[in-house]
């Protein structure tokens, strides 16, 4: 709808109107909309000149005919709905050890650095500043990524819900991950690792975590009634979560909760995956199959041998008390089973990376993959498959090694018997 400007004439009602009020200044009004009670959303805005406010008005115009238009009322800071968003938005979609990372990109870092702007008035030039001086003062920039992509999610939710006509965060520029670039084990490396494995306890652990690809809460919240050996396969349902504490003394102790000296845990040990994606259930290849059940005869031993101070919690991997073990225990003996399998460091997770491009490589469809791996986007297929050259010159190599040689015994078998 065209702008109508006028001194003083009123315009049908609907009508944008400009105006030179009694102040001085130029108004205009724009209707948007319509509100909860009925009534037309009339917006006002004033400018100095009348050009200025013509151009506010036309940009009023331009939201309301693509529906970017702010809810009415008083507009929102950035703290106040980031506030909102993670005490009642976030829980209610994403896992505890999501939460521990939501928690502190807002707290520690987007409240204090951008929560006094007004939400409808930051721009992509205040988040990149921001992101800048986070970097100054010492953070790391995969620290400054996260925050990223945990501030793009929260205002998405903003535009979603009309507080916000668009998401500033989707055109400031992500701050740069770093120099690590993940690279799958190969072929090799896959067996010497597997062989180390299988002279410490809780092999399976490691031949899980390279064959399946299965994240590291989700391992360690594997359950025996999670696993069907008769069937060959398995069923990622929960995954373990890091703790959290909560005081537990009565006068302030002056220590951060995780030291107080009666501290008490505040998150439960395990939850049920949350997305559609996590919950799948993995077929077992039949050396997986002959190795859980080897497990499971070691692991009765192991609780035959401790009696009494065994605690069954059904776990396939325990500790040496039937414990479920921590992350932080479970992270090192990962580093020492590459020692001990004299294999170039890396991180665990870059198993999990192996076991998702080795399926690259044999050709399962995408969408299988995807279910495998827990995806819920082609977008994490699309990560691995830069590395998928790499490994497959090596599996190729490998694979010719084996025709060539089976070939060659042949050809050598043939001769022998014509002699």
């Amino acid at each position: 709808m065209p702008v109508s400007e006028q001194k003083r004439t009123r315009q049908p009602n609907g009508r944008s109107s400009i105006y030179l009020g009694k102040d001085g200044k130029w108004h205009g009004r724009v209707t948007v909309g319509v509100r909860d009670n009925g009534t037309p959303d009339r917006r006002h805005v004033e400018r100095k000149t009348r050009a200025e406010v013509t151009d506010a008005v036309r940009e009023l115009e331009k939201q309301r005919e693509a529906k970017t238009v702010r809810k009415p009322g008083k507009a929102m800071s950035v703290k106040v709905w980031l506030t909102h968003w993670i005490e009642n938005v976030a829980p209610l979609t994403v896992n505890d050890n999501t939460m521990v990372g939501y928690g502190v990109a807002v707290r520690k870092h987007l409240i204090p650095g951008l929560g006094a702007h007004r939400l409808d008035r930051l721009t992509p030039e205040h988040i990149e500043i921001f992101y800048t001086k986070m970097q100054a003062n010492g953070s790391k920039p995969a620290t400054a990524h996260q925050v990223h992509r945990t501030f793009r999610t929260a205002l998405n939710e903003a535009v979603r819900r009309g507080h916000l006509g668009k998401n500033p965060v989707q055109f400031a520029k992500a701050p740069k991950t770093g120099e690590y670039e993940a690279e799958p084990y190969t072929v090799k490396e896959v067996q010497q690792l597997l062989k180390a494995a299988g002279q410490q306890r809780n092999s399976a652990r490691w031949a899980v975590a390279l064959a399946l690809g299965l994240r590291q809460g989700e391992a360690l919240a594997l359950k025996w009634e999670d696993v069907d050996l008769d069937g060959g396969f398995l069923v990622v349902r929960r995954s373990r979560h890091r703790p959290q504490y909560a005081h537990g003394c009565t006068d302030p102790c002056g220590r951060k909760a995780g030291y107080c000296p009666e501290r008490r845990r505040s998150n439960p040990e395990t939850s049920t995956t949350k997305s559609r994606a996590g919950r799948r259930a993995i077929g077992l290849p039949t050396q997986l199959v002959d190795l859980f059940r080897a497990h499971r005869k070691e692991q009765a031993a192991e609780r035959l041998a401790v009696g009494e101070r065994w605690e069954e919690g059904g776990w396939v991997f325990p500790d040496e008390h039937g414990r479920s073990p921590s992350h932080r225990r479970d992270w090192a003996e990962w580093k020492a089973l590459l020692v001990k399998a004299k294999v170039r460091d890396g991180r665990l997770h870059d198993a999990r990376h192996t076991a998702a491009t080795v399926l690259l490589i044999l050709g399962v469809p995408e969408r299988a993959v995807m279910g495998l791996m827990g995806w819920s986007t082609t977008a994490m297929a699309a990560r691995y498959q830069h590395m998928v050259d790499a490994v497959r010159t090596d599996v190729a190599r490998q694979v010719d090694g084996l025709i060539w040689q089976s070939d060659a015994l042949q050809v050598r078998g043939d001769e022998e018997g014509l002699s």
